[in-house]
């Protein structure tokens, strides 16, 4: 196609040439609208990402879990009988059991977006050690399962994740409320005023799980120490479950609601704000991109404009000298692809140069980057083939232009 234009790209480049000024000041416009996009767009991408790593961190993309207990409301009276007011009051909730959680484990791993699925138990109690105390969230796992839902050696700061009986892994603030290393031993008491439940843990490692409650609450035990600290011997109050994808979390909860009596739950619908929140960005990162482009069409249009009123003798003296409007067409076309496309390679450019300075000189207050931030190679090519189209798009008006003059008409001006 490049030969085949040969003379259209010939005569293009000339044009471009003599314009020198303009051409640079279009191109330059072209690359700060593309590294502008591309910078953002990956500014975005990288904090979206960090985001859901950060909360999905610490939970599981869906849970499953026993319904909630509720009280039948009182029979509605006859005509015949005397009517009374009931006030029906809710039922406290306990913890309790999955039905044949152990059966439906299978079931779950069998769904092929499903990638691990891992039992817990979860309880409210205290950890006490000498004089001091302090409420917890206490959660029983198996741990080779419970470490594909969480990821959790990989938040040891201490210590070595171990969960043999009589061991346990508790958060880093909490390690320092209580003033425990590893290796200390732990009084944990769950249960009521008439019915306190203890067990004494030896702390295998501190974990630091991503967010400071969570540090300062979580006890995490073997699966059968916790069944006995809740009172619920052979039970499981959750069924943790990780996807390969976690945006199909909602819809594949949705039709495990239809398939299975039980309580489940997706990640988006317990953090509905964050993903109201990244739902917004991702709304005005699309506005951006539109608004940019539109600013860059406008502008290679406008230079366009500019150099075909410039080039009118010089189109009339093409035309007299046997150029077709087909040819002077397409000469303008050429140009609005040419700018996109040296502006779009040059934007790119920018836009890496923006992303390391961003990585190299924001950072948080240890001293690290604040996220991963990086520029997808697809993503840069997207963004520098839609820039391109859109130099050829701005080129159609002037081009038209271009091409209608009449040759006599001008020569004569």
């Amino acid at each position: 196609m490049w030969n085949v234009l040969g003379f259209e790209r010939t005569v293009a480049m000339r044009f471009l040439r003599e314009g020198r000024m303009q051409t640079v000041l279009i191109i330059v416009g072209v690359a700060a609208g593309v590294a502008v996009v591309a910078y953002i767009s990956a500014l975005i991408t990288g904090l979206q990402t960090n985001t859901l790593e950060k909360t999905l961190g610490a939970q599981a993309h869906i849970t499953v879990s026993a319904p909630d207990d509720t009280v039948a409301s009182a029979r509605l009276p006859t005509r015949e009988e005397v009517t009374t007011l009931v006030q029906t009051q809710p039922r406290a909730q306990r913890p309790r059991s999955i039905s044949n959680w152990q059966q439906l484990i299978p079931v779950l791993e069998a769904i092929p977006e499903v990638s691990s699925v891992s039992p817990s138990v979860l309880g409210a109690g205290l950890a006490i050690r000498g004089e001091a105390s302090k409420s917890i969230s206490l959660t029983g796992v198996e741990l080779e399962r419970y470490d594909k839902i969480v990821s959790l050696r990989s938040k040891v700061i201490s210590g070595v994740a171990r969960l043999d009986p009589g061991d346990g892994i508790i958060g880093s603030e909490l390690a320092n409320d209580l003033g425990i290393r590893v290796g200390d031993r732990l009084l944990i008491s769950t249960g009521t005023s008439n019915n306190v439940l203890t067990d004494s843990l030896r702390v295998t490692a501190i974990v630091d799980l991503g967010v400071r409650e969570l540090n300062r609450r979580s006890v995490i035990v073997p699966l059968r120490a916790a069944q006995n600290l809740i009172n619920l011997p052979g039970g499981a109050t959750n069924l943790d479950i990780t996807l390969r994808d976690v945006w199909i979390a909602q819809t594949l909860a949705t039709e495990l609601s239809q398939r299975f009596p039980y309580k489940i739950e997706s990640w988006q619908q317990a953090n509905a704000q964050l993903v109201s929140a990244l739902n917004a960005q991702s709304v005005s990162t699309s506005l951006i991109r539109v608004v940019v482009m539109v600013v860059v069409v406008l502008g290679i249009a406008s230079v366009l404009v500019v150099s075909v009123v410039q080039k009118r003798k010089e189109i009339g003296i093409l035309r007299a000298m046997g150029a077709t409007q087909g040819q002077v067409l397409r000469v303008f076309l050429l140009q609005g692809a040419i700018v996109g496309a040296i502006g779009s390679a040059l934007g790119v450019l920018l836009a890496v140069v923006l992303i390391w300075a961003f990585t190299q000189f924001v950072r948080g207050s240890d001293g690290l980057p604040l996220f991963v931030i990086t520029l997808a190679p697809a993503l840069a090519l997207r963004i520098a083939l839609i820039a391109t189209v859109c130099g050829v798009l701005a080129a159609v008006a002037p081009a038209r232009r271009a091409a209608a003059l009449d040759p006599a008409l001008a020569i004569r001006i």
